[in-house]
């Protein structure tokens, strides 16, 4: 029997459509888009057509669109391509302190390279005020980097409002939206923003690709140096075959986009209805309405994560304890400490994210599960006390 599957952020499944795209495009085509021959045209002709298809579903401009590796390398080009570009003017950066951490390392690089970051607090719902934003900017701030969903509590940060007071000071706004674009509606525009990253595989396009929105005239240093591929911002023949599934899964996801977000919210209310209902001592974490419609994050008391993720997952359903990027870390969650809670219940956290593909049967397997599994793992527990 097939795993039931609610790891949907550390990677989705790749859907028919893209995977017969891109079985086709490598069966028939071989060519380098940047050659000037008919080979090489035909190549193009599939590189332009996925820029197109990834423009299309966050309102941008085909032009905008640097395809990459995936969601680290667009926030890496993204911050160190304009603090680069930009160190005579300043070397001063503005975030918080609930990033992911392919944000926070690109930072701390920078740090050892001698720019100051600042990182600010957000709230018990994990809201960044946008007027600490305003507070923070000085003469040498030179970019600005706010997630635009958390992606261990689903929170959205006021983008819009932040992007707003940058473009007021002249500084360019970048935002990770790896967790949000193909999931729910997200356009460049509306937010406002100078940079945006995304991911493929967080909407059924494959792992390894991924794109980065650049607004016409913002500074940016590519991050690869070499030829002058991805209108001379990132060097290097393109991965063909993942472009044209992260392009496909584009196009389904723009196009299905209503349909997918009521599907998934849907089954994030029946879960977050049947824990609380099932489950005593539960804490939903995240704001309760400005909030990823395909995420639960619940802390519950007593117990770790880490041992109900294993007990579920013999039992066959897979979930997570905290972003895929840090699996594995003994220290508690930086984004769940941040909020307020303790070290002892943040360590006893799951992370739930669906996809259009789950099923509410799924849902109720997992919560007539998850019960006794805590029941359990409380009565071994010596901080319980019945």
């Amino acid at each position: 029997m097939a795993p039931i599957y609610f790891d949907n952020l550390a990677g989705t499944p790749l859907l028919p459509a893209v995977q017969e795209a891109m079985s086709g495009y490598l069966a028939q085509h071989w060519g380098n888009p940047s050659s000037q021959h008919q080979v090489g045209d035909v190549a193009n002709a599939a590189l332009e057509k996925a820029r197109e298809q990834v423009a299309a579903l966050i309102g941008a401009e085909p032009r905008e669109i640097v395809f990459c590796s995936g969601g680290t390398e667009s926030i890496n080009h993204a911050i160190k391509g304009v603090a680069w570009a930009q160190a005579k003017k300043g070397r001063h950066i503005i975030t918080s302190n609930i990033e992911h951490n392919a944000v926070l390392r690109t930072l701390r690089a920078l740090k050892l390279q001698d720019w100051r970051v600042t990182s600010l607090d957000v709230d018990q719902h994990g809201l960044l005020d946008p007027a600490k934003v305003a507070e923070a900017i000085t003469d040498q701030t030179v970019l600005i980097t706010v997630m635009l969903a958390n992606n261990e509590i689903g929170t959205l940060e006021p983008v819009a409002e932040i992007a707003q007071i940058a473009a007021a000071r002249k500084i360019p706004m970048h935002t990770d939206a790896v967790a949000a674009v193909g999931v729910m509606p997200v356009e460049v525009k509306d937010l406002g923003v100078s940079l945006l990253s995304l991911a493929a595989n967080q909407f059924h396009g494959p792992a390894g690709a991924g794109a980065l929105y650049v607004k016409r005239g913002t500074p940016l240093w590519p991050l690869v140096d070499g030829g002058v591929q991805e209108h001379n911002k990132r060097a290097g023949s393109q991965n063909m075959v993942g472009i044209v599934g992260l392009g496909q899964a584009a196009e389904l996801a723009l196009a299905e986009m209503d349909s997918r977000v009521a599907r998934t919210r849907a089954l994030k209310d029946f879960v977050t209805q049947g824990l609380q209902a099932r489950v005593p001592h539960v804490t939903i974490n995240g704001h309760p309405e400005l909030c990823l419609p395909h995420l639960v994050s619940v802390s519950v008391g007593y117990i770790e994560g880490e041992s109900m993720m294993i007990m579920l997952d013999e039992e066959g359903i897979c979930v997570a304890t905290r972003s895929a990027c840090a699996a594995g870390a003994l220290q508690a969650s930086h984004v769940l400490l941040s909020i307020g809670l303790d070290f002892a219940v943040a360590q006893g956290t799951l992370v739930l994210s669906f996809s259009h593909l789950n099923t509410k049967q799924e849902a109720q397997v997992f919560l007539d599960k998850l019960p006794p599994i805590v029941e359990r793992l409380r009565s071994m527990s010596p901080l319980w006390k019945g």
